[in-house]
């Protein structure tokens, strides 16, 4: 921060300390953008419909998105109390993080996981703990379960984790919750759960009668496409959510995203049927990557992960040079969406360039 940018007046010192969420490079109009985890396929002609037809701008819109409450309690089979909406799923992380963890709390988490996690811990004036993911790029679960005490609010436990990918599995799920206090609130973020084919994956919503200290999140930007208009979902106790109601900036969720979500829930095969080409392509893309020499996690989202260490830097320029701009996090990876069919055969030809380059040895390099 140079000397111009100092705040003029008393403000928390680990608020200005820091860094604010970055968001995925943008891409050029020749260039795929592979950097922020978006669905590549354009919306729905019904979707566009639904959003256009609500152009009473100048009312509110329904403070709790009642409609779209009920049309997901239906779904999951719970009360509409028992669902909350918000501005993507990261808003309700947020304001749950708010209701159950202040100064002298702990909040619990693997790492690498979404970036948002540290920030949002820091706002709410709470300390993060993290545990390092394993060798596999996943959960360490037994090691996390360890690793709370007294001071511990909140464990998030992210499936498939961002930017990694890999699940937890519902039998890792269900040993870690045999673990966990039951006054510990445990926040389950599946905003890629759509994305997963492995059958043995934890899936929240055949929890929620089990497990009264869980709440599971789910997002309308990843699968559905609608990233742009924000809109998430949490489902859990009541109490809970009610909690996170009471933190929350109201009317932020609109009534274009509304029934947006509404509209894509109506049209949900055909969007998951372009889920499903999405998954395909992840598949095809990582075993090509295999193939390739790269020793990389198994993807269960719509991303996959290179975990390319001190040369992540390097590599991103030369993906961007390529006409693919990825999301770097050094000096531990790169995460790439999975994009357009057109992206392919350029990001598997720099893939199979960055192998050669990687020195024996490396833990992204394949032995043998």
């Amino acid at each position: 921060m140079s000397p111009s940018d100092q705040p003029s007046v008393r403000l928390r010192p680990e608020i200005v300390a820091l860094p604010a969420y970055r968001q995925g490079k943008a891409a050029s109009a020749s260039a795929f953008k592979l950097s922020s985890n978006e669905n590549p396929f354009d919306p729905l002609p019904g979707v566009v419909e639904a959003v256009n037809a609500v152009s009473a701008f100048n009312r509110y819109p329904d403070a709790s998105a009642l409609a779209l409450r009920e049309r997901l309690a239906a779904r999951f089979e719970v009360s509409p109390d028992e669902v909350h909406v918000g501005a993507g799923s990261v808003a309700l992380l947020a304001q749950l993080i708010l209701a159950a963890a202040g100064p002298g709390d702990e909040v619990l988490y693997s790492w690498r996981s979404f970036e948002a996690y540290p920030s949002l811990v820091t706002v709410a004036g709470a300390s993060s703990v993290t545990v390092p993911n394993r060798a596999d790029h996943g959960h360490d679960l037994p090691a996390m379960a360890a690793a709370i005490t007294p001071h511990t609010r909140v464990v998030i436990v992210c499936s498939p984790n961002n930017p990694t990918g890999v699940i937890v599995t519902a039998d890792e799920f269900a040993a870690f919750m045999a673990l966990v206090p039951a006054d510990l609130l445990v926040i389950l973020d599946e905003a890629y759960v759509e994305f997963v084919t492995d059958p043995a994956a934890v899936d929240g919503t055949t929890l929620l009668k089990r497990y009264p200290n869980l709440v599971v999140l789910r997002t309308f930007s990843k699968a559905y496409g609608l990233a742009g208009l924000r809109v998430g979902y949490g489902i859990g106790p009541v109490g809970i959510l009610n909690a996170a109601r009471a933190t929350a900036i109201p009317l932020s969720v609109t009534g274009q995203a509304s029934a947006a979500a509404l509209a894509s829930l109506d049209a949900e095969a055909e969007l998951l049927a372009r889920v499903g080409v999405l998954a395909e392509r992840r598949d095809v893309i990582r075993a090509a990557l295999g193939e390739a020499g790269l020793n990389i996690p198994i993807s269960q989202a719509n991303f996959v992960w290179l975990p390319l260490g001190e040369a992540t830097n390097a590599t991103t320029t030369r993906f961007t040079d390529a006409g693919l701009v990825v999301r770097p996090f050094h000096p531990e990876g790169i995460r790439v969406s999975i994009g357009e069919e057109e992206s392919v055969e350029t990001l598997l030809q720099i893939c199979a360039e960055i192998v050669q380059h990687l020195p024996t040895g490396h833990p992204a390099r394949r032995l043998g």
